[in-house]
């Protein structure tokens, strides 16, 4: 991943928060060609020391080349935009600001055992703010005893991690202000314009 080292975010509280917060991800592994799937994919453990899990279909082209052993890369993303130039007081290249977790790491397959407790934890996990949740215990067991055959659920050891959070860091505070207040203006702007306000340190209730 391109990372200058000014928008560099390998701080292991930074990563592991990231990851909780943006678990939807893309699960790339090579198996005739390169292979990509969008999945949940959830954190176990701790930061600096967390595995990953998820699992796909059978009939996903990537089960075939799921192994023990094999490299998988994930990527995490945020809230990303435009930014548009015209935003600054002085004429400037327009830009792009981003953040994204990469992850390399080695598949280890579950046996059933551990793709239930993978289960139970990811139903938890989406499951539990909502207003009549519907837990995994809660599922029929027909339903469950059907389901479980039909996918295959994955260890993901994590050997390397890079982070990167690209917000307008070393930008004239005007324009950062800027920037915060145009991209706060627009529904799918909001959650980036509040990570450069807080990477740059603008009081919350600064005046433009």
């Amino acid at each position: 991943m391109y990372r200058p080292e000014k928008y560099r975010k390998d701080e292991d509280d930074f990563i592991f928060s990231f990851i909780k917060k943006h678990p939807f991800a893309t699960f790339v592994i090579n198996g005739k060609r390169l292979l990509g799937t969008h999945i949940p994919i959830l954190p176990l453990g701790k930061p600096g020391d967390f595995k990953l899990y998820s699992h796909i279909a059978n009939h996903n082209e990537q089960q075939a080349f799921l192994k023990n052993g094999a490299e998988a890369l994930i990527i995490f993303q945020g809230p990303n935009s435009y930014i548009s130039s015209s935003w600054y007081k002085e004429k400037d290249i327009s830009t792009w600001d981003y953040s994204a977790v990469h992850v390399n790491a080695k598949i280890v397959l579950q046996n059933r055992q551990e793709l239930e407790y993978s289960l139970k934890k990811l139903v938890q996990r989406f499951e539990k703010d909502q207003e009549k949740p519907l837990f995994y215990e809660d599922i029929p067991s027909k339903i469950l005893k059907e389901h479980l055959p039909q996918i295959t659920g994955f260890w993901l050891e994590p050997f390397k991690v890079e982070g990167v959070a690209k917000l307008h860091q070393n930008y004239r505070e005007e324009d950062v202000k800027t920037v915060v207040e145009k991209l706060g203006e627009c529904e799918g702007g909001k959650a980036l314009s509040e990570e450069i306000r807080k990477e740059n340190k603008i009081d919350k209730n600064f005046e433009s």
